[in-house]
């Protein structure tokens, strides 16, 4: 698992060559609430993440873009505004305790982490963990745990959770992880074949049952068991 992509589409409000600081990330910003991220803490958490710091090599210079980018272990980092629209879904309190399923860059688990009390975020590559790890560590972020782990199975042993965040694509909503979220607690997920437009799914957990609201359409990498060799 890791980060997975949006739309990838280019992006005319975005960030233009020229562009100082100051003018990347006003359209930037602009960019998000254009498309639908709306939420004051979602947006403050985004504009203090820099998502620069996440994104290296041949693709540094359009850090900016709402648009996904190629990572290592043939990954992505996340479109920003699906980004930015999956964190508001999520309704995530500040003292909850939230469990990221494809850590990726660890853009994401940045930008929860200053919403929630605690960020557990696991992937199957090692690369990306320890790559991700470091980057916490140079930006303070204390209250995140990273782990290489299979996703689809999710941390039982540190279930149940207040909010479960999967960056990448299932057939459908994984029994571990729908059987790890707290009654009242809300998981994102994209749902669809690997190789076709998926749907983001929003799910909540009842006292009788579940919950699933469509929220819009997305492409993300597979959700896939086991460990990378990487």
């Amino acid at each position: 698992m890791s980060a997975g992509t949006g739309d990838d589409d280019h992006d005319p409000d975005g960030p233009r060559a020229g562009d100082g600081p100051g003018e990347q990330k006003m359209r930037f910003l602009f960019a998000l609430r254009s498309r639908g991220v709306t939420d004051p803490r979602v947006l403050d958490a985004m504009e203090r993440i820099d998502r620069g710091a996440f994104v290296r090599g041949h693709f540094e210079d359009r850090a900016y873009e709402d648009t996904p980018l190629p990572i290592v272990c043939g990954q992505t980092i996340s479109q920003p505004s699906v980004v930015g629209l999956m964190t508001q879904a999520l309704d995530i309190g500040p003292r909850d305790t939230v469990l990221e399923v494809g850590t990726g860059s660890g853009y994401q688990a940045a930008i929860l982490s200053l919403l929630c009390r605690r960020v557990l975020t696991v992937d199957r590559h090692r690369r990306l963990v320890v790559e991700a790890e470091a980057l916490f560590r140079q930006l303070g972020l204390s209250n995140i745990t990273a782990r290489v782990a299979d996703g689809s199975r999710g941390l039982p042993e540190q279930a149940p959770f207040d909010r479960i965040m999967v960056t990448a694509a299932a057939e459908d909503p994984p029994g571990p992880l729908l059987s790890q979220l707290k009654i009242g607690g809300i998981m994102v997920v994209p749902v669809g074949q690997s190789d076709a437009v998926q749907t983001l799914i929003r799910v909540t957990r009842m006292a009788d049952g579940f919950r699933y609201d469509e929220l819009r359409q997305v492409r993300f990498v597979p959700l896939v068991e086991g460990l990378g060799q990487t």
